[in-house]
């Protein structure tokens, strides 16, 4: 540390001081004498910042600013009269010479209602105002008016300012005033006199002008010819139908006032609107657009109009306007919700390709697009639209489905049971299973994604948790849960039955395994289920159809004709053939006979086929296998609810054809088959293998809540 002696110090604190005060003459405070001690850094630090010379304030680019100028003036006699009023900001300090106008003869000047001296220099009446302050000016002005032959002008010299607005007042009612360079904004028409605001140009005369009379002769009026071309969206809803027409008219002579439609019987105007429209009228069945222009050689109209409907079939309207020369246009068909639409065109409508729509007709769509067509009408016919079609019901979206479910039960003696559940879960939001126990069966443990859980139980049964904190599922996983059943003991003849709680999200395919005592055996089942040894062999080949696989990783093929479980817009069955085993290979052919749409599969090696994205219609199905005679079929396919379809091959040279026609695809063959008697007897084949039980039961079914019972045996 250094001292420093404190009359040394005050001159090293003040000399900046003294610098930045030399105009003002003010010195600041001197601090009492005494000692200051400072570290050496900020002690060069002071004496730098003294040494740097004081900064000067930047003065004003400009002495002045003219912010507005307002100009009123009164056409009276044979001059024009008024006053320019001018609002600025001086920047200067001290007296600042302004210009305010040239080119006029000022009657009078004043600020804040006292008068204002001018010097005229050059032509320019000036004035010196002090600042830096605001300012308003009001200058009284008169102008020369010149008035020739049915004319009268008079020019108008434009102050400079950032913006200029003009008032005029001119004698007569409705005169057409004009003014170059400049831009009118308003125009209304009182008591024998036109009062006009514009804006112009600062800096730049302004010449004004308008006719003092008109001498025109009365001119006949044009006959008036325009041409039609109308894009029309037709949307069909559930309870009414909605018509958007985007109008385009191009006038090619005249100067119509109006244009007029005719409106189909039973339809509500909405709207009608437009940039040319000044007003509509709708009356007896007629509307009437009127327009503010013209002379306007094109027009454009947005009409909407709506229908109430009840039927499944209407007519669609072509919307036309009144004395046209030409009348073109488009038409495009949408259905709301779950619809499937025919559309049937006479009368010279053309189909077209939804991509050749106008776009911004295309832009009013909402749902999805069923036809489109164009046309134009000539005089010997009238294009019609027949619209017919069916709806069906939407069905609700699943929050969560089990994919698969693994079931495995043991069995005491005692005819206690211990099951466990496992299911691969496909879960969207739902946040907990609805499990329906057995009477006399409790929940132990849960377990998702392989994370312990607490069920909870309630009023209405109990509830397995979906979801946990933190786990934010993208794709299958699963879910567990294991349950004790009391049961009753086994009598010493008969049996006792086992079940499986009911849930609350729908199962593709379940597994259930079942642990006995030795001295027990499975009698029969209820329900669908079907033992495992009933089932053809595992396999891994599947081409055509959706395999599914355990939790070993094999894969598990389904015979039974209600086992085939399918999604909505899925079509698929099993082909067997007179012995009643499966046909692997059989090329099958879809034909969607409405949109033409064709799919091609083959069965796999359980003689499973499935096809996806099939929309709802009538469809044809063709079977050819080698050595079998080919199967043509044709069903109404549902595509929100369906159902299996399956058929038999009979022997036969592959020329051969059989025809069948079905109602719903839910069992479908040719007549020398019958499919229930080759499953009785698969059933009857397998029992007797089934005789010599194991401990260890198989069996598979399609959901949950189904029964089996068992003997002992003797």
């Amino acid at each position: 540390m250094k001292k420093i002696s404190p009359i040394f110090l005050a001159w090293i604190l003040v000399l900046p001081s003294f610098a930045a005060a030399a105009d003002d003459a003010a010195l600041p405070p001197v601090p009492a004498t005494g000692n200051v001690t400072l570290p050496l850094d900020e002690y060069n630090r002071l004496v730098e910042l003294a040494s740097k010379p004081v900064r000067k304030l930047d003065a004003p680019p400009v002495p002045y600013t003219m912010k507005h100028a307002d100009l009123k003036f009164r056409v009276a006699n044979e001059s024009v009269q008024g006053t320019v009023q001018l609002q600025g900001e001086i920047f200067h300090m001290g007296a600042t010479k302004i210009p305010l106008t040239n080119g006029m003869a000022i009657l009078d000047a004043r600020q804040e209602r006292k008068g204002l001296p001018l010097e005229l220099e050059n032509g320019t009446h000036t004035t010196v105002l002090t600042g830096p302050a605001d300012f308003a000016v009001t200058l009284d002005a008169g102008l020369p008016l010149s008035i020739e032959a049915g004319r009268a002008s008079f020019s108008l010299p434009v102050p400079w300012a950032g913006s200029v607005r003009l008032a005029l007042v001119v004698p007569g009612d409705h005169t057409n005033v004009r003014i170059n360079p400049g831009l009118i904004t308003s125009r209304s028409s009182e008591k024998g006199q036109t009062v006009i605001e514009a804006a112009l140009i600062p800096g730049q005369p302004a010449n004004i002008w308008w006719k003092t009379r008109e001498t025109a002769a009365p001119v006949v009026p044009k006959e008036a010819r325009f041409l039609s071309d109308v894009k029309t969206l037709v949307s069909v809803s559930e309870a009414d139908i909605r018509i958007a027409a985007l109008a385009d008219i191009t006038v090619v002579q005249g100067e119509p006032l109006q244009f007029q439609m005719e409106v189909p019987a039973g339809f509500e105007i909405t709207g009608a609107t437009g940039a040319s429209v000044e007003s509509r009228e709708f009356e007896a069945g007629l509307l009437t657009l009127k327009v503010n222009d013209p002379a306007q050689r094109s027009h454009q109209f947005l009409i909407s109009m709506e229908k109430s409907i009840t039927a499944t079939k209407a007519d669609a309207p072509f919307l036309s306007f009144k004395d046209a020369q030409r009348d073109t246009g488009e038409v495009l068909v949408e259905g709301g919700g779950t619809i499937e639409l025919t559309a049937r065109e006479a009368g010279g409508l053309k189909r077209m390709d939804f991509k050749e729509m106008n776009p911004y007709l295309r832009s009013l769509a909402r749902f999805p697009m069923q036809a489109a067509f164009r046309y134009h009408k000539q005089p010997n016919e009238k294009p019609t639209l027949a619209l017919e079609w069916t709806r069906f019901p939407d069905s609700s979206v699943l929050a969560a489905v089990a994919e698969h479910a693994f079931v495995t039960t043991l069995v005491t003696t005692e005819g206690r049971s211990l099951t466990e559940i496992k299911l691969t879960i496909k879960n969207q939001a739902q946040p907990f299973l609805k499990v329906a126990l057995p009477t006399g069966a409790s929940i132990l443990s849960a377990e998702v994604a392989g994370e312990k859980v607490k069920p909870v139980e309630g009023s209405d049964g109990n509830r397995v948790p979906l979801l946990r904190a933190g786990f934010r599922p993208v794709d299958s996983y699963t879910v567990s849960f294991v349950f004790m059943h009391s049961g009753a003991p086994f009598a010493k003849k008969g049996g006792s039955d086992l079940s499986l709680p009911k849930m609350d999200v729908p199962i593709n395919l379940l597994q259930w395994e079942v642990f006995l005592p030795e001295q027990y055996k499975v009698k029969d089942f209820g329900g669908d289920a079907i033992a495992a040894n009933l089932l053809p062999a595992a396999s891994l080949d599947v081409s055509g159809a959706e395999g599914d696989a355990s939790a070993t990783g094999k894969g598990y093929s389904v015979s039974s004709f209600e086992m085939l479980s399918l999604l909505p817009g899925q079509l698929g069955g099993i082909v067997l053939d007179p012995t009643g085993a499966v046909v692997p290979n059989v090329q099958i052919t879809v034909t969607h006979l409405d949109t033409g749409v064709v799919r091609n599969v083959m069965t796999d090696n359980s003689g499973r086929w499935l096809v996806s994205n099939l929309s709802s219609g009538r469809v044809k199905i063709t079977a050819n296998a080698t050595g079998s005679k080919q199967l043509v079929s044709q069903v109404n396919y549902d595509g929100s609810r369906p159902v299996p379809f399956n058929f038999a091959l009979g022997i036969g040279a592959v020329s051969e054809s059989v025809e069948v026609t079905a109602g719903n695809g839910r069992l479908n063959g040719y007549s020398t088959v019958d499919l229930e008697r080759l499953q009785r007897e698969a059933r009857k084949n397998a029992e007797k293998q089934q005789m010599s039980a194991s401990a260890n039961q198989g069996i598979h079914t399609t959901s949950s809540g189904r029964w089996f019972s068992m003997k002992k045996q003797k």
